[in-house]
């Protein structure tokens, strides 16, 4: 191998380390964020979480206002990652909207980014969150596309496809503020359930439901419809599980 391919091997090694540990401190962050408040979390406490001093913290993210840009930054694209394996799939309306709300809930109440971002949605300054509104608003009309297909096709009942989506929306999210991951349902339950319950009512024949096979949609990657910056965010979680 070249010197130069060498260095570019190097160079990508480099910064799948730098992304591995950045996730790794998300998470951290994540965790201080719900037991602790945003508020109340300082830079010393999300350090002390992620074991690093405060001095090497500043090498990776420079306030708390940084990581929660983040943490909201890969929790959406996620989402939007999930929606389009969706949209792509050749399977009916209620099925791709059922594995849209799947992964929403995995999102939201699986992953702690994915938790903290929907609970401190409105913590982040003007500036930050603009780049979020437009792929919140991104994912938001993908959903109520679905919706409208499906109407088109005489699967769901005609409705205000935007009143649905934000009826359904509204619901997935509001989710974390009640969620106990200790409780008597784990996340993929209520999951199942949720996705039960809020297709029924859009369905033109309920009894037309059909459970998808969410382990095993949900098992296939979605990484090949993720932007190449989140393609480097995944790699990078893969290789700090090694």
């Amino acid at each position: 191998m070249s010197g130069k391919g060498i260095r570019t091997r190097d160079k990508a090694r480099v910064e799948r380390r730098y992304l591995a540990r950045r996730l790794e401190i998300l998470r951290a962050a994540g965790k201080q964020f719900r037991v602790s408040g945003f508020a109340e979390t300082g830079m010393r406490d999300i350090a002390a979480a992620a074991d690093l001093s405060p001095a090497n913290l500043y090498n990776y993210f420079q306030g708390k206002h940084e990581i929660l840009f983040f943490c909201q930054d890969v929790s959406l694209n996620r989402l939007v990652a999930a929606l389009e394996k969706a949209r792509r799939s050749r399977a009916g309306a209620a099925e791709k909207f059922r594995l849209v709300i799947i992964s929403h809930l995995r999102c939201v109440l699986d992953e702690v980014e994915g938790s903290a971002a929907h609970l401190l949605t409105s913590a982040l300054p003007p500036r930050l969150q603009r780049s979020l509104v437009v792929k919140r608003d991104r994912y938001e009309e993908g959903v109520r596309q679905l919706i409208v297909a499906g109407t088109r096709t005489g699967e769901f009942v005609p409705c205000d496809p935007a009143l649905a989506a934000r009826a359904v929306l509204g619901a997935l999210n509001w989710s974390v503020r009640w969620f106990n991951p200790d409780g008597a349902m784990t996340a993929a339950e209520i999951a199942e359930g949720f996705a039960d319950y809020l297709i029924r009512g859009l369905l033109s024949k309920p009894d037309s439901l059909r459970r998808l096979g969410s382990a095993r949609e949900l098992s296939r990657p979605v990484r090949k419809f993720l932007p190449p910056g989140v393609k480097q965010q995944v790699a990078a979680a893969r290789f700090s599980e090694r």
